[in-house]
């Protein structure tokens, strides 16, 4: 794929105004996110407290990594597979199951996955990593209580990203699943064409030209079948996050709604998910029922 930086989102803005539409931490402030992180992880410890599950199974030989299963019961349970966020190299399985709770009470299961952070694996292998999880998901689950054929994806903003590369075709083949392994999706503040990355500082540790994040981005690559999804953001979340989803939810079509989560940044946005009552709640809870018809 050959493409130039005359058809990206946001091209004609400067550097600095990259910086700003990109760079969410410093939208929230150093002591907010650290709250907000510190938050994710007493919120996953809590919710898994005492839950069933089979946490630590490695679930690709060749990286090592390791997912945690949660809420798992007597019979198969659908599944959420929830992939993290950190722009690709913070955070870990152990900070984002705070929906696990809410989920197991719904008669769901709840896998969260590791991958290797960048700058120690590249974004092509993180990718990689990410649809081994689905596949040991799609090949491993029946044995640890999960339904193979009810697969929903979703993941916060790097999670987002990732969300959208196990949306797309061409992958499931070289893993042995059939194409429709995902049933349906709801990525958080995703990004969904990189390329403007290239010029904002997280690329010091993705080290991506244009060409490269052009065959990384879920809206430039091919679906002909789409699942169903649910494309979220926060209202106050990065204008480039907004923009990236909006767009998204555009480009995906008829199969997919679009959420504005009112009152919510792009930390906190996700964290929703531990209440069954919330509006991102409800909507995952309706995709998973969409994929038992």
């Amino acid at each position: 794929m050959t493409v130039s930086l005359e058809d990206w989102p946001g091209r004609e803005l400067s550097d600095e105004e990259l910086d700003v539409a990109y760079n969410v931490r410093r939208k929230a402030g150093e002591d907010e996110f650290a709250r907000l992180m510190a938050r994710y992880r007493r919120m996953s410890d809590e919710a898994v407290d005492g839950l069933p599950g089979h946490p630590g199974v490695v679930y690709d030989e060749t990286s090592g990594e390791r997912l945690d299963v949660w809420g798992t019961g007597p019979e198969r349970r659908p599944v959420f597979v929830f992939v993290h966020g950190g722009y690709w190299r913070a955070l870990s399985r152990h900070d984002s199951a705070f929906m696990a709770r809410m989920l197991w009470e719904q008669g769901v299961a709840t896998v969260v996955p590791d991958y290797t952070l960048a700058p120690a694996a590249t974004l092509e292998e993180i990718v990689r990593q990410v649809r081994a999880a689905v596949a040991w998901v799609h090949r491993e689950g029946a044995g640890h209580g999960l339904d193979p054929e009810r697969i929903v994806v979703g993941g916060s903003s790097a999670g987002g990203h990732l969300t959208g590369m196990l949306m797309v075709d061409g992958w499931q083949e070289a893993f042995g699943l059939p194409p429709d392994a995902v049933k349906a999706a709801m990525p958080f503040s995703g990004l969904f064409d990189i390329r403007p990355l290239v010029r904002v500082y997280v690329n010091e540790w993705l080290g991506l030209d244009v060409p490269r994040a052009a065959r990384l981005s879920p809206a430039l690559l091919p679906a002909r079948r789409r699942c169903p999804a649910v494309v979220a953001v926060a209202e106050d979340d990065g204008t480039g996050f907004v923009e990236q989803s909006r767009a998204f939810h555009r480009h995906w079509g008829e199969a997919a709604e679009l959420l504005v989560v009112p009152g919510r940044n792009h930390f906190d946005v996700v964290l929703d998910l531990a209440d069954a009552g919330s509006a991102a709640s409800r909507a995952l809870l309706g995709l998973i029922a969409r994929t038992g018809r």
